[in-house]
């Protein structure tokens, strides 16, 4: 096996993602065969990966932070850099999706009596990722101090001790308390787990770092653990892919620009990160509009998302009285597309006769596009590459749905994905629904778009604004943190 190093918080959202990011692209830049893993994740922003050894045309599911990743270390994804994958369904269960496949649905309590099961193929992960790598770097999830889930534990200590994994505590000083959640963990924590923590680090520091200085020495008086540094706020982290809807949270709109665009933020939203590459055009602005506020009337356009819980957000939508501002917004002339489950929401119908997702079976949808869906057990999920219709320009991204939409509207595709039409486009040109992930990311197609809608000048190379963030993020990393020491302490 590869050695290895684990980063696991005080708490969630921490900043694990990007410190894990960060420093698989610091180990990267050193010339080190490099790999991610996290054991499990809970998120609705799923990327598609590998499935070493498949014969199956198709990929699997894993978390889209693992997805960067692998980016940031300069390999493929895979499914065993996230063996288990939580896709919240309602406030109490979640689909569990294991090694990239579908393994079931769970309540949270019957979860709990499932890990044991899990921890196999989370181990079995674990001994693929680290073939031919000099080293991985493991990201944990939420609290290794929930000690009340500790006996069935698979995503932090659980994980650590059975693997022989060294952790790096993270503690986010920009929420407060920071002192007391480090030397918290460490007095609630049983000596098995505690000695497996060789030090810790301050993350999202604002100002001078040294006035920590005391700070430092207080949690040592406390714990005896060493400081590996204390991050600064990283500015480059904004322009990298969002893991988790708890982000969106705290978006507000920037500056007035050209375009706005109004995203409805819906209660089980997914791979929202489809909308990063609007956010990083200078001429765009995003604008999340949260539950109970209206779609605001001078956006130019209103991107529907991906939703976990289609007809659950349908009606939530009309709730919020969106779809009255989305009529209004189509009668000023606005533009609109619909992702995925956005693109299910913009017809006539959504039925679900086999209850997939939950007790109601049939929504009448937003009538913006003369289409109809039925949901069916079989998922697809996979990479494409695509040409866009309207634009004849080419796409990549990634499917991963239920459903199949049929009606008129169809015989306008948005998309040809491997010959096959995809989605629909209302006979204006300014409703167009797709199955299609990602679409945005292909820099033509996004000028083009963007020049559809009065914006010149769009379709910077989305990508390459990835790449830099990663590098900038890990030579702040080798700033502040003493990542010669983190590297070698990796077993």
């Amino acid at each position: 096996m590869a050695r290895a190093i684990m980063l696991q918080g005080t708490g969630s959202d921490v900043g694990k993602t990007v410190l894990v990011a960060g420093l698989c692209r610091a180990a990267k830049n050193r010339g080190l065969k490099v790999r991610p893993f996290k054991p499990q994740n809970m998120s609705n922003n799923a990327a598609v990966a590998d499935i070493p050894s498949d014969d199956n045309a198709g990929g699997g599911e894993i978390g889209r932070a693992q997805w960067l990743q692998a980016i940031a270390c300069g390999v493929a994804p895979s499914v065993h850099m996230n063996p288990v994958l939580l896709k919240p369904q309602t406030d109490v269960g979640a689909q569990v999706i294991v090694q990239g496949k579908m393994f079931g649905e769970a309540r949270a309590r019957d979860y709990q009596a499932m890990k044991g099961r899990l921890m196999d193929a989370v181990l079995d992960s674990w001994s693929k990722v680290g073939e031919g790598a000099d080293l991985v770097i493991v990201e944990g999830a939420g609290s290794p101090a929930e000690i009340n889930l500790r006996s069935r534990d698979i995503a932090n200590m659980g994980f650590a001790t059975r693997a022989d994994v060294p952790v790096v505590l993270v503690g986010d000083i920009d929420r407060g308390g920071v002192i007391a959640s480090v030397a918290g963990t460490h007095l609630i924590l049983p000596e098995e787990d505690r000695r497996m923590i060789v030090g810790y680090l301050i993350n999202k520091f604002r100002g001078d770092v040294s006035l920590f200085d005391d700070g430092i020495r207080s949690i040592e008086t406390f714990t005896g653990w060493r400081c590996f540094g204390v991050v600064p706020w990283l500015k480059a982290a904004a322009r990298l892919p969002s893991e988790d809807s708890v982000v969106l949270e705290r978006l507000a709109s920037g500056e007035a620009r050209a375009l706005k665009v109004a995203v409805p933020m819906l209660g089980r939203i997914a791979n929202f990160d489809d909308l990063d590459p609007l956010k990083a055009e200078p001429q765009v602005e995003v604008v999340f509009v949260p539950p109970g506020r209206p779609l605001p009337a001078d956006a130019g356009l209103v991107v529907i998302p991906g939703s976990k819980s289609t007809i659950g957000d349908l009606l939530k939508f009309r709730e919020n009285g969106w779809d009255r501002d989305l009529l209004t917004h189509r009668k000023r002339g606005g533009h609109v597309v619909g992702i995925c489950g956005g693109f299910q929401m913009l017809g006539r119908m959504v039925c679900d006769p086999d209850g997939i997702e939950g007790s109601v079976t049939e929504a009448e949808g937003l009538g913006l596009l003369d289409v109809e869906t039925v949901m069916e057990p079989e998922k697809t999920v996979r990479n494409v590459s695509a040409r866009s219709v309207p634009f004849d320009l080419p796409l990549e991204g990634y499917e991963i749905h239920l459903g199949r939409t049929t009606g008129p509207d169809t015989l306008r595709p948005s998309a040809v994905i491997n010959g096959v039409d995809d989605g629909a486009v209302s006979a204006d040109g300014k409703v167009i629904g797709t199955y299609m992930h990602g679409l945005f990311g292909a820099d033509g197609f996004r000028g083009k778009f963007l020049e559809s809608l009065g914006i010149k000048g769009g379709g910077i190379d989305y990508r390459a604004e990835v790449e830099r963030a990663l590098d900038e993020v890990a030579a702040e990393l080798e700033t502040y943190l003493d990542c010669d020491a983190i590297f070698a302490l990796a077993r």
